[in-house]
C-alpha cells in the first residue's frame, strides 16, 4: 500500500518522462550558473577544454534569463497541463489552447527581450547594423579624443537597438501576460490573478482616462499620464519597453535574479532534505524531548515543527508532514480536534518566520529592502524565539485546562539509534554550516587559531587581524561567508554527500534525481507566480497609486490630530491599517505575493511615519506569513483541519488563538526596534546620512533590550493564558481581559505604565495562585 502511494504521488509530480528530463536540465544550468565563486575553479574548465572564454558559473543575464524564462515555462506547461486536467470533458480543447499559449506567451516574451534589450539587439546583431553602428560610434569617439588630446576609447557604450518590435510590443506584452494570468489560476488560484487583474484594469481605465478627458481638472486617482500633449497611446510603448527589460522591475529582472541566485540552491536544498529521513527523526526528537511535559504531543507538535519549518519553509507543506505524526498523537492524549488543528497550523506557519532558511518570501524581503540575507536571519531570531515560547505556553494551558498530564516514560520509537544519529546529521550539519556561513565576516576568515592550523597567515595592527594570505579551502570560505546565494549552494552540496552514508539512500541513489526535478517544478511554478505579482508591481510603480496612498493616509492621519507623523498613536493606526490590508490581501494567498503586494502599497507609508525601511518590510512580512492561519481563508489550519476532520473555521480561530503572538510581536518590533538586534532596524527613513532613530543615536543598548525581553516573556505569559482561559485555575472573562489589558500596559511606554503593570501583573499572578492552591485544599 505504501509502495503504491509513493508510486501516485512519484506520477502526480512528475506526470511524463519529459518534465522530468527538462526539469533536471533546468536545474543543471541553474546550478552552474550559481556556482560559487572558487579559486581556479573557470581556469581549470577553460585549461580542460581549450576554451579561453569559457564561462562556468554567472552566465550573462541578458541571455541566461530568456532561455531559462521559456523552459520554465514550458516545465509548468508540462507539469499542470490544462488539457490534461480537463482530458475527456466537452472542454478540453480550451486546455489544450491554454497549454500551446503559455509556451507561445513565454516564447514571444523570450525572443522580444532579445531583440529590445540594448545589450543585445538580437535583429540589429543578425543583419549587421550593430557592428556597423558599434564600429562608427567608436571611430567617432577615437576623432573626438584625438581632437581633445584624450586616451582613445577601445570600446563603447551598447548603442540603442534601432530593428524592434515597435508598437506590436504592447501586443506582445498584453496578451502574454494575460496567457500568464490565466495559467495562474489553475496552478496558484484566484486570488491572486483577481488582484492583478483588478490593478492592471485600474491602471488601463486611468490611461482612458487620461486619453479622452485629459490631465486636468481630474482626481489624481482616476488618470495616469503617458505624456504630453497631443495625447497619443504611443507614448506608452516606452513605458512597456521598460516593465520588459528593466533590470529592478521588469518580467525578467529583480524577481528572477533572486530566484536564480538566491532562493535556487535553498529549493533544492529543500527537496533534498525531505529525500532524507531527517524529518521523520527530528519528530521523534521532539516526543522525547516534550514527554515530561503536560503537553506532550502538543509540545512535539511546536518543536518538531519549528525545526522542520527551518527546512521546508512552507506553511501547508510542514502541516502535511509533521501534522500527520502530532495531531493523531494529540488526540490520542485526550486534546480536542479544533486544538489540535490549530496548535499544528500555528506551530507549522512559525516554520517561516525560524532562521536559518526562513522561505522564499524571507529572500525577497532581503531583495526589496537591500539588507543581506544573514541580517534578515538575526533579525528574525528572537521574534520566532517569542512566538515559539508562546506557543508552548499555550499548549501548557490548555493542557491543565483539559487535565493532561505528562507521558514521561521513554517508549521504543522514542529511541536514538544509530541510523537516526546519521538522519540527524543530514539536517543539523548543513544547518550549522548555513549560520557559520552567513554570520561569519569575510574580513575574519583567517583569524584565529584554526585557520592558522590549516596554513592562514595574518598579523595584527592597531588591534585588527588583518590576513595576508590563505590556503584554498579558507578562500573558498571567505568567497562565500556572508552570501546566502553561495552558503545555499554549499549547503545542498554538503547535504547531498551526507544522504549517502544512510544505507537506505544508497540503495535507492535515484532519489537524488527525484530530488533535483522537484526542485526545478517548484522553481519554475514559484516563477509563474511571480509573473502575477510583477503585473502588480509594474502596475503600481505606473500609476503612482502607492505613493498617492501614503501622501493621502498621512494627510488622513495628521488630520486627526493624533500628535504628529513621530507620535505613537500616529504610527499605531497606520500599523493597524497596514495589518488589516496585509490580512486581507493575504486571504488564500501564498506569502510571498501577499508581503510582495503590501510592501508596494504600504511600505511608503510606514516609512514616511518614522520608521525604519527594513522594520516596515519586517512588519508587513509577519502579517503576509499570519495569513495562512487567519479566517476566512486560512490556508495551513485548512490543512490540519483535513487531518483532525475538526471543522475547518473552527480550526482557523483556534490557531490564531494559539498563534496570537504572529499578530502582536510585529507591534512590539515595530515600536522597540531593537528587539530586530540589526542596525538597518535603527536607521531613521528621514535622514539621508544614515543617522539612526531617535532614543537610538548609541546603537541597541545591551541592558535595555534584556529589560525589553524581561517585560516581553510577562507579556507572553498572560496573553497565553488570558486566550486558553485557564492559568492554575479556570479565568473568568473579566479576568481574561484584565490578563491582555495589563500584558499591553507591561509593554508600553512611558516607565511608570511598565512598572505599575509589572507590579500589577506580579501581584495578580500571585494572588492567583494563591487562590488555585486554597481551592485544591480545601
Amino acid at each position: 500500500m505504501a509502495d503504491q502511494e509513493k508510486q501516485d504521488l512519484n506520477n502526480a509530480l512528475f506526470p511524463n518522462r519529459a518534465v522530468y528530463v527538462l526539469a533536471l536540465i533546468f536545474v543543471a544550468m541553474g546550478v552552474v550558473n550559481s556556482t560559487p565563486v572558487i579559486p581556479g575553479w573557470t581556469e581549470m574548465w577553460q585549461s580542460l577544454t581549450g576554451v579561453e572564454n569559457l564561462k562556468v558559473r554567472s552566465f550573462s543575464t541578458e541571455w541566461f534569463y530568456p532561455i531559462v524564462f521559456f523552459i520554465m515555462m514550458l516545465i509548468v506547461m508540462l507539469a499542470h497541463s490544462i488539457w490534461r486536467s480537463w482530458r475527456g470533458r466537452h472542454y478540453a480543447w480550451f486546455g489544450a489552447f491554454m497549454d500551446i499559449a503559455l509556451i507561445v506567451a513565454a516564447g514571444a516574451i523570450s525572443l522580444t527581450y532579445l531583440i529590445e534589450i540594448d545589450s543585445v539587439c538580437l535583429i540589429d546583431a543578425l543583419n549587421g547594423d550593430r557592428a556597423r553602428i558599434m564600429a562608427e560610434t567608436l571611430q567617432a569617439e577615437i576623432e573626438f579624443a584625438e581632437t581633445m588630446g584624450l586616451p582613445a576609447p577601445d570600446t563603447v557604450e551598447d548603442p540603442k537597438c534601432v530593428n524592434t518590435t515597435g508598437v506590436w510590443l504592447v501586443a506582445i506584452m498584453g496578451a502574454a501576460m494575460l496567457i500568464f494570468l490565466g495559467y495562474n489560476i489553475k496552478v496558484w488560484g484566484l486570488p491572486l490573478v483577481a488582484v492583478a487583474i483588478l490593478i492592471a484594469l485600474y491602471t488601463f481605465g486611468t490611461v482612458l482616462v487620461w486619453y479622452f478627458h485629459g490631465p486636468d481638472d481630474i482626481n489624481k486617482y482616476f488618470m495616469t499620464k503617458l505624456g504630453g500633449e497631443p495625447r497619443t497611446f504611443l507614448d506608452g510603448v516606452p513605458n512597456v519597453h521598460d516593465a520588459l527589460v528593466n533590470n529592478a522591475s521588469g518580467i525578467l529582472g529583480r524577481f528572477m535574479n533572486v530566484i536564480m541566485n538566491m532562493v535556487f540552491p535553498y529549493i533544492i536544498l529543500g527537496a533534498l532534505f525531505g529525500k532524507s529521513a531527517g524529518g521523520r527523526t527530528l519528530i521523534k526528537i521532539a516526543f522525547r524531548w516534550t514527554r515530561h511535559l503536560r503537553g506532550g504531543p502538543a509540545h512535539a507538535a511546536i518543536v518538531s515543527s519549528a525545526l522542520f519549518g527551518t527546512i521546508s519553509g512552507g506553511p501547508v507543506v510542514n502541516v502535511l508532514s509533521t501534522g500527520v505524526l502530532t495531531i493523531p498523537m494529540m488526540l490520542k492524549r485526550g486534546f480536542s480536534r479544533v486544538f489540535a488543528g490549530g496548535v499544528e497550523a500555528a506551530a507549522s506557519s512559525g516554520g517561516s518566520i525560524m532562521p536559518p532558511v526562513m522561505g522564499v518570501a524571507a529572500f525577497i524581503l532581503a531583495s526589496m529592502t537591500g539588507v543581506p540575507y544573514r541580517d534578515v536571519i538575526i533579525a528574525a531570531a528572537l521574534p520566532a524565539v517569542a512566538y515559539f515560547l508562546c506557543l508552548f505556553l499555550s499548549a501548557s494551558f490548555q493542557s491543565r485546562k483539559q487535565g493532561i498530564e505528562a507521558f514521561g516514560e521513554l517508549t521504543e520509537d522514542m529511541r536514538i539509534d544509530r541510523e537516526d544519529i546519521i538522519h540527524l546529521m543530514q539536517i543539523f550539519l548543513p544547518i550549522l554550516m548555513i549560520l557559520i556561513f552567513l554570520l561569519t565576516p569575510k574580513d575574519m576568515v583567517g583569524c584565529g587559531p584554526m585557520a592558522a592550523l590549516l596554513g592562514a597567515d595574518a598579523v595584527f595592527q592597531n588591534d585588527r587581524c588583518v590576513v595576508t594570505s590563505l590556503p584554498w579551502i579558507l578562500q573558498v570560505f571567505q568567497n562565500a561567508a556572508g552570501d546566502a546565494g553561495a552558503t545555499g549552494w554549499w549547503a545542498a552540496a554538503f547535504v547531498l554527500v551526507l544522504l549517502f552514508l544512510d544505507k537506505e539512500f544508497r540503495a535507492k541513489p535515484r532519489k537524488v534525481l527525484d530530488a533535483l526535478a522537484e526542485s526545478g517544478i517548484t522553481i519554475s511554478t514559484l516563477y509563474l507566480m511571480l509573473l502575477a505579482v510583477t503585473v502588480i508591481d509594474v502596475c503600481l510603480n505606473f500609476t503612482g497609486l502607492s505613493k498617492f496612498v501614503a501622501i493621502d493616509v498621512l494627510r488622513f492621519l495628521l488630520s486627526l490630530d493624533l500628535g504628529g507623523g513621530g507620535s505613537t498613536t500616529f504610527q499605531f493606526v497606520a500599523l493597524i491599517i497596514t495589518m488589516l490590508l496585509a490580512v486581507l490581501l493575504g486571504m488564500g494567498m501564498p506569502a510571498v505575493p501577499a508581503y510582495i503586494n503590501v510592501a508596494l502599497l504600504m511600505g511608503p507609508l510606514l516609512v514616511g511615519l518614522g520608521i525604519a525601511t527594513f522594520t516596515a518590510h519586517m512588519f508587513i512580512f509577519y502579517f503576509a506569513i499570519a495569513s495562512a492561519i487567519t479566517p476566512p481563508v486560512a490556508l495551513a489550519a485548512f490543512a490540519a483541519s483535513t487531518i483532525t476532520k475538526a471543522e475547518p473555521m473552527a480550526t482557523g480561530f483556534s490557531a490564531v488563538r494559539s498563534g496570537i503572538v504572529m499578530f502582536a510581536i510585529p507591534f512590539v518590533f515595530a515600536f522597540y526596534p531593537e528587539l530586530l538586534l540589526v542596525d538597518q532596524a535603527l536607521l531613521d527613513p528621514a535622514s539621508t546620512s544614515g543617522e539612526r532613530l531617535p532614543g537610538y543615536e548609541d546603537g541597541i543598548q545591551t541592558g535595555a533590550l534584556l529589560w525589553l525581553l524581561a517585560r516581553l516573556i510577562l507579556a507572553l505569559y498572560l496573553v497565553a493564558s488570558a486566550l486558553a482561559g485557564h492559568d492554575a485555575r479556570p479565568l473568568s472573562i473579566v479576568w481574561v481581559l484584565i490578563r491582555l489589558a495589563t500584558a499591553v500596559a507591561v509593554l508600553m511606554r512611558p516607565e511608570t505604565i511598565q512598572f505599575a503593570a509589572i507590579a500589577f501583573a506580579i501581584a495578580t499572578l500571585a494572588w492567583h495562585r494563591v487562590g488555585a492552591r486554597r481551592a485544591e485544599t480545601a
